[in-house]
């Protein structure tokens, strides 16, 4: 993935930054440390990555 996809920080990012960066991708999503971007990051199906946020949330898929 190229340094050109938009990043978006977690809403629930803290004063000390403890959080994660997501990018949307054609069909999936990327996640990456915003403290370490340079590392790598993971990418998940779209699939995988709703049923996670919605888990998150507390409802079924």
């Amino acid at each position: 993935m190229s340094d050109q996809q938009t990043w978006r920080k977690s809403s629930y990012s803290g004063a000390n930054n403890y959080c994660v960066e997501v990018a949307e991708l054609p069909g999936a999503a990327a996640v990456r440390d915003s403290k370490h971007p340079q590392v790598g990051q993971l990418s998940f199906a779209a699939s995988e990555w709703r049923a996670f946020l919605a888990a998150l949330k507390g409802r079924e898929v």
